[in-house]
């Protein structure tokens, strides 16, 4: 196995999402281990650009940005973070030898920046193709469980044949949610690492953000994807504030233009993405924080990253039953069912008890993951893969 000086491991790691200022999960717990790891070194491949679906979604199309060097994090010496991402040129029903190629280019990359032989970290499942062409050690760490996710035939049948070769075939799989190990662990044994938050950087006392609107207001931090926020909840809480304050949702558009287009009509305000340390600021200065997510078998699987960043912060919190806000004792946190949230969140915002769904009694909050613990989880388990393939080579 390639390593680097010293014995540092070297990592390939397949996103569900791009390496950017909005950061997430692959991003935090990468930066992590490699600030505790001075040796490791990683290629980070981000989701295909695809021009096609582009231009259906009515957005400009534009090529993979390819191999570059990462911008790198505090901590993070330069030229240790690889970035690739290829091109989708076809769809695959069209090139159905697409995905065999781009694992081609991802093998490329590695070998052009002096990885040859790394642990695999898969978090698309379309790295399934990657794993079984290359052979690299596989990590699988699952987030989403896109199997329940609403897609074409298809694409289902894809992405269920790549979760079911990684699930059986991975050195070591990993999730992020009870609700994933449960349903997981039927098949194999699996480690749950949940996401986490750098807690002092929530809390570090910011300036209120100067495109906040005035008024109350009820802030969403996150990406605005349809297989989680709740639209028609999101048009009724907009249109029950009126006076009252503003319904702001803050993250990356992953909506299409009609959706989008449903949203400002009701009144939503969309900032769109913020880097992430301009994010604190958001959520410290919101009047209510709100989760007006769908409730499923999909979102039932995730480990809310803002659950950790909103208990950060300390505000108050009004969220759907969706899995993990229903979960904590925080008594900031009111969970309410669809049919009342818009009414809870008014309420809140006037400065009215919460009607249903809030804690009867204060308790003391569970302890808050942070990135830094989550990211010795992961390490260990990337250790387990190494070794296990050293001793089976």
């Amino acid at each position: 196995m390639s390593q680097g000086v010293s014995g540092g491991t070297d990592l390939v790691v397949m996103s569900l999402e791009p390496w950017d200022e909005v950061w997430r999960r692959n991003q935090h717990l990468v930066a992590e281990m490699m600030r505790a790891r001075p040796d490791t070194r990683v290629l980070f491949v981000e989701p295909v650009s695809d021009p096609l679906h582009d231009l259906r979604r009515g957005v400009g199309p534009r090529r993979g940005r390819g191999l570059r060097a990462a911008p790198p994090p505090d901590g993070v010496g330069p030229g240790r973070i690889w970035l690739f991402q290829p091109t989708k040129a076809l769809p695959r029903r069209v090139d159905p030898s697409g995905d065999r190629r781009r694992s081609a280019a991802v093998r490329r990359a590695a070998r052009s920046i002096g990885i040859t032989r790394p642990v695999l970290w898969v978090n698309d499942p379309y790295g399934a193709t990657v794993s079984r062409e290359t052979g690299w050690p596989t990590l699988y760490d699952i987030t989403d469980d896109w199997t329940t996710a609403s897609r074409g035939s298809a694409e289902s049948r894809r992405i269920l044949e790549a979760d079911q070769f990684l699930v059986e075939t991975a050195a070591a799989v990993t999730v992020c949610s009870p609700v994933l190990v449960s349903r997981k662990e039927e098949f194999r044994p699996v480690v749950l690492v949940s996401n986490g938050v750098d807690v002092e950087h929530y809390r570090r006392p910011t300036s209120p953000p100067t495109d906040l609107p005035r008024g109350r207001t009820a802030v969403y931090v996150g990406t605005l994807h349809a297989d989680r926020l709740d639209l028609e909840l999101c048009e009724e809480t907009a249109r029950a504030l009126g006076d009252t304050g503003s319904l702001v949702l803050v993250g990356p558009n992953s909506l299409t233009r009609s959706d989008t287009d449903r949203l400002l009509d009701a009144g939503v305000v969309l900032l769109g993405p913020r880097p992430y340390d301009q994010v604190p600021a958001y959520l410290q200065h919101a009047d209510l924080l709100v989760v007006p997510h769908v409730v499923d078998a999909f979102t039932d699987s995730l480990d809310p990253i803002k659950l950790y960043e909103y208990r950060a912060v300390g505000r108050p919190v009004v969220s759907t039953p969706v899995a993990g806000f229903r979960d904590t004792s925080d008594p900031h946190v009111t969970v309410s069912a669809d049919v009342s949230f818009p009414t809870e969140v008014r309420s809140a915002l006037q400065g009215g008890p919460p009607s249903s769904g809030g804690h009867d009694s204060p308790a003391a909050p569970e302890p808050i993951p942070t990135w830094a613990r989550q990211a010795e989880l992961m390490a260990d388990v990337i250790r387990d893969v190494r070794h296990s393939s050293a001793t089976h080579r």
